[in-house]
């Protein structure tokens, strides 16, 4: 590629600037991309080549030599090159810690100057075949939709899609008919779930339309099942990705359709170190790709939607059912006046206990969210009033009875329940609320003949998730409680109630965002019932009967939730309507991160002063709501403005200072924040 043998190389360090090395004529023949073994002070990394440097500078440094060429062709396509450069200039992140991320882990070294093929036997872990399916004949809106997608397909080029389809209205075999498409035209796609949608039944819905040239991408894979789907993408020996978040990553060959199913799901914002959000990097990378995005919800993002709006994205409707069941008939039963319930217990309110009563009757099922895990979320001082709380974090320790003891949900700390209070010695310690292990225990008192099973983070860990949704769906189950792991993705014909015990649980929180996803919630668990002819009906047991958020779900009405909280949000200046960062600074001295933040927030002031720069708000510094986690203390600054533009204008100045915090201290962007705890 060029005769020079000075290289600038990127690493995966915080640091944003690329590093100047010498490249040995004897180690091969080099290309942007390709990852070197470097030395970084006393290590040893790996580093990206990011571009030759034709010119020696006058360098008062030395210049220190690469190691070892690791790759004998370029493990990223230059298409997804492209795109990761766009994407750490858009976060303001380094360029190598975003290369890392889209490799897999224990990437294998080239082999023969092309990258190592997968063996047959590679797909084993998926399971055994999987019959192939009678795709099902579309409705009217669900051909609509899918002639739009494919038009954009055949005529080639970008365009992105917001598929807003009730719950139940099909929008996955809209999904597989553009997928079909894609790849009858040699295309690739590239689909992305939330994590908790990506199930072993997912996967095999996927496998029975398209057979097993699927690649799978998430975490929960081994690393040599990671490195293998990767290869077989990169490789063009399969076509089709499924996966979670990262999977915007993937190799895909030809890309020519991005999916975003439940594109309004969190759970696409990382949340730490290179923290994008793969919804947005979807509609960059499709349109640097030539590609088509389609992110589909029965609740989207205000963001999504607003979009759709202003004519950004085109907008598919699915109004109703695939089915042409009608959507369940939701109650909301108001906590204030229904104070108990049978056998004097706060947690089941005499209507839904009826309800369930007369579900069991008609041997149909119910499924019960509540998003609290374990047994109580606290314990409570009776002496002194004290809460026993995390040592390194700021949050109460929660009750768990299976295994027994207090757990921290944070930084996952394990402690045995203390006889007596901390704080003031006192016995009288008292569980406070009720968590899925106590709401199964009660369930099961109050449903002695009923088979009730639970389902959250700590019973459904790794394979046993999967099999509580089997027992559920051959009606070995009559009840299940749980936590948002029962809310999405699923479809099981028998039941036909769902009940919320407490839809205040999260509501409340500092967040702007919290209304928007109480509704969401609500809409897509009440979703779960009466997806067969059978119909169903949902029960939402709240304090808060008249919030939008509440009164809203209860009627399915998006639209006028998303016209209130938009007409709330333009007010604010908030997201559609406003850009957010946040700058996260942390330590484990609560005087370090209490000075660094200072002196941050005054340098920032002081830049906004000098650019005259009236269209940035400098909110803070504060100690964050959740001020204390895994030992360290945070405190934040948000930048809020109209123009992402003028919020990089402010931020830029300060990059050394971030990139070189006092020691004890880290600084951390986050452009577009979703959560603000």
């Amino acid at each position: 590629m060029t005769d020079s043998t000075l290289w600038h190389v990127v690493l995966p360090t915080p640091l944003r600037k690329p590093f100047l090395y010498r490249m040995p004529t004897s180690l091969g023949a080099p290309e942007i991309g390709m990852r070197v073994r470097v030395p970084f002070g006393r290590r040893q990394v790996t580093g990206y080549l990011l571009a030759p440097c034709p010119t020696p500078p006058q360098a008062s440094f030395e210049i220190k030599d690469i190691l070892e060429l690791l790759d004998d062709v370029v493990p990223l396509p230059e298409e997804l090159i492209r795109f990761l450069k766009e994407a750490a200039s858009y976060y303001m992140h380094g360029l190598g810690e975003v290369f890392k991320t889209a490799l897999p882990p224990g990437l294998d070294r080239a082999v023969n100057g092309t990258l190592s093929t997968p063996s047959p036997t590679t797909q084993d872990f998926l399971g055994s075949p999987v019959a192939t399916v009678t795709p099902p004949v579309l409705n009217a809106e669900q051909t609509a939709a899918v002639e739009a997608i494919t038009s954009q397909l055949h005529n080639g080029g970008y365009r992105g899609f917001l598929l807003h389809g009730v719950t139940g209205s099909g929008k996955t075999e809209v999904y597989f008919n553009a997928i079909d498409t894609a790849r009858s035209l040699g295309k690739g796609a590239l689909v992305l779930v939330p994590e908790i949608s990506l199930t072993p039944q997912l996967i095999q819905r996927y496998r029975a339309r398209f057979g097993d040239g699927i690649a799978v991408l998430h975490s929960g894979l081994s690393v040599r099942n990671r490195r293998t789907q990767w290869q077989l993408l990169r490789t063009g020996q399969v076509r089709v990705a499924i996966g979670v978040r990262s999977a915007i990553f993937a190799p895909v060959d030809r890309l020519g359709i991005i999916i975003v199913d439940e594109e309004h799901d969190a759970s696409f914002k990382q949340e730490s170190r290179f923290t994008y959000n793969a919804r947005d990097l979807t509609l960059l990378r499709a349109a640097r790709a030539g590609a088509v995005a389609v992110l589909g919800s029965a609740t989207p993002s205000l963001e999504t939607y607003y979009n759709a709006e202003i004519g950004k994205l085109e907008k598919l409707r699915l109004t109703k059912r695939a089915t042409s069941q009608a959507l369940p008939e939701v109650t909301a039963i108001d906590l204030t006046k229904h104070h108990s319930g049978p056998g004097g217990q706060t947690l089941i309110t005499q209507p839904l206990y009826t309800a369930i009563c007369e579900t069991l009757e008609r041997e149909e099922q119910a499924i019960l969210f509540l998003n609290r895990r374990g047994f109580a979320p606290s314990i409570l001082c009776g002496g002194c009033g004290e809460v026993i709380r995390c040592r390194s974090c700021s949050v109460s320790l929660t009750l768990h009875r299976h295994p027994p003891g207090l757990i921290c949900h944070y930084c996952g700390s394990r402690w045995q329940v203390p006889s007596k209070c901390p704080a003031c010695g006192a016995t009288d310690l008292c569980p406070i609320g009720t968590g899925t292990q106590r709401a199964e225990t009660i369930l099961s008192d109050l449903f002695s003949s009923a088979r009730i099973a639970r389902m959250d983070r700590d019973s459904a860990a790794g394979k046993k998730g999967e099999a509580i949704l089997d027992k559920l769906r051959q009606r070995e189950i009559d009840i299940l409680v749980g936590t948002q792991m029962v809310t999405k993705g699923h479809d099981f014909p028998y039941v036909t109630l769902v009940g919320v015990l407490n839809a205040d649980v999260g509501l409340h929180m500092p967040d702007f965002r919290a209304s928007e996803r109480t509704f969401q919630l609500l809409m897509q668990v009440t979703g779960r019932a009466g997806r067969d002819q059978r119909g169903g009906r949902a029960f939402i047991q709240t304090y808060s009967t008249p919030h939008p958020a509440i009164d809203l779900a209860r009627f399915h009405d998006y639209q006028t939730f998303v016209k209130m909280e938009l007409e709330t949000r333009r007010e604010l200046g908030y997201p559609p309507f406003g850009r957010l960062a946040a700058l996260r600074i942390s330590s484990k001295s609560p005087e370090k991160v209490q000075i660094a933040s200072q002196r941050l927030a005054a340098e920032l002031r002081e830049i906004h002063r000098q650019q005259s720069n009236p269209g940035v708000t400098i909110l803070g510094p504060a100690a964050a709501p959740l001020e204390k986690v895994q030992n360290r203390y945070r405190w934040r600054i948000h930048l809020r403005s109209h123009r992402y533009d003028l919020i990089r204008r402010l931020i830029e100045p300060v990059l050394q200072t971030i990139e070189n915090p006092p020691a004890g201290v880290r600084i951390r962007i986050d452009i577009d924040p979703q959560s603000m705890l």
